[in-house]
């Protein structure tokens, strides 16, 4: 079946994201930072216990249902893309959903392993399994400067942009999403036809050959003249 070779694009973008994981995990030390290309693409290593940005759920139990979340979400993306599939969807739609699949299995290995195997888990856990952290190494601050002493609450500070530090698996996740909103015209056509139809088109009397809407408002306006022509 084809549908196989929307999973070996999942199953790319996993080895892609491990790989580059282990190796930073392997020869760098937490926070160090390499220039790769200039000042503007460096690896910095960083830990993230929680989601996307460092957002973190603060309860003992967050990191836990975190990691059940993504792997709830994982599921579900993976039976959507068989069903996709099965329903003849746009091949570009269907890389997309590989795209955001090999990203959402590549952060729950690190969710559910990298505690025990890495033992990376945060101090605080309760158990290291499903409490590993997220290892990031992407950073891209493409420009900063320093914003003057006059501006209210940042001034004297340094603005950087941009400045999240993400991973191989982000980086799919947000291609994915993001080019399915850009060409959802493209991958659902006959969404939009549908809904073009819908909103340009009104009943017709079959009598007159006009709208319903344009014999109210001739109607209104011969009462209207009627009643004038009384007064």
């Amino acid at each position: 079946m084809k549908i196989y070779k929307y999973f070996l694009i999942a199953l790319g973008i996993i080895i892609i994201d491990q790989t580059s994981k282990l190796l930073v995990h392997q020869n760098m030390y937490i926070h160090e930072e390499v220039n790769v290309i200039g000042e503007w693409f460096k690896l910095h290593y960083l830990l993230n216990p929680g989601m996307a940005f460092g957002i973190r759920w603060e309860n003992e139990f967050g990191k836990l249902a975190l990691t059940i979340f993504r792997i709830g979400a994982m599921i579900g993306i993976a039976y959507y893309l068989v069903r996709s599939v099965r329903k003849n969807s746009h091949a570009g739609f269907l890389v997309c959903l590989s795209l955001i699949l090999g990203g959402a299995i590549g952060n729950v290995i690190d969710s559910t392993f990298y505690g025990v195997f890495l033992n990376n888990a945060p101090m605080e856990s309760p158990t290291k399994w499903f409490h590993g952290q997220v290892i990031d190494m992407l950073y891209f601050p493409l420009f900063g400067f320093q914003i003057p002493e006059w501006v209210p609450l940042r001034g004297g500070t340094y603005f950087s942009f941009f400045d999240p530090v993400f991973n191989v698996a982000d980086s799919s996740i947000f291609i994915g999403v993001a080019s399915i909103l850009i060409f959802q015209k493209k991958f659902f056509p006959h969404q939009e036809e549908e809904r073009h139809h819908q909103t340009s088109e009104l009943p017709i009397n079959h009598a007159t050959h006009e709208s319903p809407s344009a014999i109210t408002v001739t109607e209104a306006i011969e009462t209207n003249k009627e009643s004038e022509s009384n007064g």
